[in-house]
Formats: C-alpha cells, structure tokens, sequence
C-alpha cells in the first residue's frame, strides 16, 4: 500500500473541492494515484447526483459578469438544495468562477462542456454534488450584447442583472448601473410595449374587463377603459417606462436620456433565485 502524505490529500482538496477525509479516503483507494483519486471522487458525486436528482435546487448564487470592454455580459446561476450551502465562500466562489468562464460561451450547453479545471463544467458540478452533499446545477444562462453593458448583483447573489445601452458615451456606467437596480428591485416583464408577449396582452385586458364587469360598467364601455388599464400595465410593469427608482418625477427613458440625449435602453437580462 503507498504512503499517503498530507501534502499529497491537500493536492487533492484544492484540486476538487472535497473534505480531507474523503481525499484520504480516494488516494488509499487508488493506492496514491492522484489521476485515479479524482475519478473515485467523480464517481462518488454521480452516485450522489443520481440520488438527488428530484430534489428541488431553488436556492444558490445569481452571479454577473461583462467583458473587458463593456459590450457582452452574461448571468449564470449556480443553484444548490439550501441557503446554507448557497453562502458558502467556497460555493460562491466556485459560481464566480464559472461565471467568468461562461463569457467565452453563446449557449448553456456549449458552456457545460467547456472544460474547467481539467474537467468538463458538467463533470465539476457532478463532483460538487459529491462533495457538498446536494443537487448542484447550472440553473440559469443568459447573454446580453450590446454598444455599453452594465450589470448589477443584490447583496446575497439572489438576483442579477444586465442592462445594454445603445452607446459607451460619458455616464454609461453609472446609468447602466442604475438602471440594472432598477430591474433588479422592479422586476419588468419587458423592455417595452413590444416586447409584452401577446398571450400575457391578452390576459391582462380579459382581467380588466372582468373588473369593470363586478363593477357594473356597462359592456360597450369596456374594450376603451380596459386599453387605459392596460396602458397602466405598460407603465408599470415595461422597464423603461417604469417610473426611475431615484427620482419617480421621471421615467428610466428619461433618465437615460437626462444622461445623453441620444442614449437608449436596448435590452436586459434578469435572474432571480430563492
């Protein structure tokens, strides 16, 4: 049987995030071979994945990022059973890093087969389920282009967002910035009237009528009172016409505009866990 150093177990635990025990445990079982160790651990985490596969994974780390230059941005979520884990250093760590990785990638499956650490990011999270005990996942991706992104993450990594404006012109960052809280805090269904899905149009209009119905209003009135409900709805509910956190005098396309007459919102991603 090999020596096994503590040197050789701390090689493993930093490589694979496992506890010391369970390190030990693999390098005795693979008679000191670091290659075979880490497959032992992996195997361990595919038992555990399929064990816990129905289990519910609504709690994790929402985690933003944007590149160097400002003009691609992405969301990842790396989701987990509990809140407990999903504060773990180590976890959000492991997120953020997966995070940086996921800029260099279009698609959630391209980026679970993008190799991380020797490792596919699919095979990392199976050993992480291994290790922590939990159903460990990629929940959400998304990836948002455009001339100036700007993003912002609510303390405790339960929500992310991105916000793309039309130009990187003086005050970019700090306007994409405001306006990424804006999402975050106000959660909108749309950029704006056109991105409102039809089916989602159709429902809120059905809601309104009913309304004025339980009211008594009579039935020639209410396709025109249920249009100015619905105008509310856009008000409310479309990002940049919502009214701006900071200063509800004015509209978030007004206050991108008080920054540069030029300036627009062109789109947004949002991803909200717990």
């Amino acid at each position: 049987m090999a020596k096994i150093t503590a040197a050789e177990v701390n090689k493993l635990r930093k490589t694979t995030g496992a506890g010391m025990m369970d390190c030990k445990k693999a390098l005795v079982e693979a008679d000191g071979d670091f290659d075979k160790a880490i497959e032992i651990l992996r195997k361990k985490g595919q038992k555990v994945a399929a064990k816990r596969a129905d289990r519910d994974s609504s709690e994790g780390a929402a985690i933003a990022k944007v590149n160097s230059d400002s003009t691609t941005g992405v969301i990842i979520s790396l989701n987990c059973e509990t809140d407990f884990v999903a504060k773990n250093e180590s976890f959000v760590k492991l997120a953020n890093d997966l995070a940086d990785l996921a800029l260099g990638f279009d698609s959630k499956d391209d980026f679970l087969a993008a190799s991380f650490n020797g490792m596919t990011v699919s095979e990392k999270l199976t050993e992480q389920t291994g290790v922590i005990g939990e159903k460990i996942e990629i929940g959400s991706f998304e990836k948002l282009s455009a001339p100036f992104i700007g993003s912002y993450i609510h303390a405790g990594n339960k929500i992310a967002t991105l916000v793309g404006l039309s130009a990187n012109v003086d005050g970019a960052a700090e306007a994409a910035k405001d306006v990424a809280m804006q999402a975050a805090a106000m959660n909108p269904v749309a950029l704006n009237e056109e991105g409102v899905d039809q089916s989602v149009i159709d429902k809120e209009i059905e809601i309104a009528k009913d309304q004025l119905r339980q009211e008594g209003k009579p039935e020639e009135m209410l396709d025109n009172i249920a249009k100015g409900k619905l105008k509310r709805f856009f008000k409310d509910n479309t990002l940049v016409n919502q009214d701006f956190i900071k200063d509800s005098k004015q509209s978030v396309a007004q206050y991108v505009k008080s920054v540069n007459a030029d300036l627009t919102v062109t789109g947004f991603s949002r991803v909200a866990l717990g």
